[in-house]
């Protein structure tokens, strides 16, 4: 893949996921005033009896329906996130890696961990899904919680790497001007 098609990948990626959290993240604000809870909540439970609470508080349809259609959109938002993370990590690698060394290789790794967090959310989500509209156990919350656990990691991977990757396109723009 070509540097400029890289970029802009990224950049669609990036934009399009920071627009689809700002509507996940307006609706879960709004769960949560009207409920208590937001579907956020159901990612710091990992009890069945933390669960049956969230979901009592959602019986009134208006907050059902928002909270079904958080835990939905949220599909969206994952490969979105994914990407822009992988992207932005292929980024910080172009900008501080040359060669195919094992510190390319390396990077090539942790580019790949955002998508596996990605993978852990959808896991997650499906979990909390299912418990919400069939039936919770402790153990299925237990498994909920640890996709959580193992995505949030994955998550601050991939965004720390995509700053990086910020600051490799500055550095970037500095050695061309002084080039110039």
């Amino acid at each position: 893949m070509n540097l400029k098609t890289l970029y802009t990948r990224w950049a669609w990626t990036t934009l399009a996921g920071v627009a689809v959290f700002a509507v996940l993240a307006f609706v879960d604000l709004r769960l949560k005033a009207d409920s208590g809870f937001g579907t956020l909540a159901l990612q710091k439970v990992s009890t069945a009896a933390g669960i049956r609470a969230i979901w009592a508080a959602w019986i009134p349809e208006r907050d059902a329906l928002m909270a079904g259609f958080n835990l939905g959109f949220d599909y969206l938002f994952m490969p979105l996130y994914g990407f822009a993370f992988y992207y932005g990590t292929l980024a910080a690698r172009h900008a501080f890696v040359r060669g195919t060394g094992t510190m390319f290789r390396l990077m090539t790794v942790l580019a790949a961990i955002p998508l596996a967090g990605a993978l852990c959310d959808a896991a997650e989500n499906a979990l909390e899904t299912y418990m919400v509209v069939v039936q919770p156990t402790d153990r299925l919350a237990e498994i909920a919680y640890a996709a959580t656990t193992a995505k949030l990691v994955c998550f601050y991977v991939g965004f720390f790497m995509s700053l990086i990757g910020v600051i490799g396109l500055f550095i970037r723009r500095r050695k061309v001007e002084a080039e110039a």
